[in-house]
Order: C-alpha cells, then structure tokens, then sequence
C-alpha cells in the first residue's frame, strides 16, 4: 500500500484537529489519513495519508473542493511539503 508524508503549517491547529474535510476528500476516494502536530511549533501539523499514490494526491490538489478545504481548515499551502513512501 502506498503512502505520502505531508507537512505543512495551519492557522489554529484545534480547529485543522476538528475539522471533518479531510475525511470528506480523502475518506471518499479510499485514502486513511493519520494526523499529527509539532509539539514545539503550535502551527506546525502534518499528515500520512494511506492509499494515495503521489499522483492520486496531486489530482486531489488540482480540485475546487480541496482549495475550500484547506481554506477553510486554514492550511498554509505554501508551506505544504510531500514526502513518497519508498
């Protein structure tokens, strides 16, 4: 199974923690998404998404619904960095 390693920065991580968008993207195209947080930098929060190959994600990226999303979660796209599971 492939999986991605996505960092990236957010403007309050509680309500990214809360937010039901990602499961709403990804749940629905078979991805399981794990979240985490930095413990030293409240704005730094990060993914492993399973089941998405890099260009499964990158399709994803490319959408009107995942730029509200990440708006809405407050996601700082030009922080965003993807690491590929090899």
């Amino acid at each position: 199974m492939s999986a991605l390693l996505v960092v990236h920065d957010v403007d309050d991580v509680d309500h990214w923690l809360a937010s039901p968008k990602r499961e709403e993207l990804m749940g629905s195209r078979g991805f399981t998404v794990r979240t985490f947080v930095d413990p030293t930098d409240s704005s730094r929060a990060g993914l492993v998404i399973e089941g998405a190959t890099l260009q499964d994600f990158e399709e994803l990226l490319k959408s009107d619904a995942t730029a509200e999303a990440m708006k809405h979660d407050g996601v700082r796209p030009d922080t965003m960095r993807v690491l590929e599971e090899r």
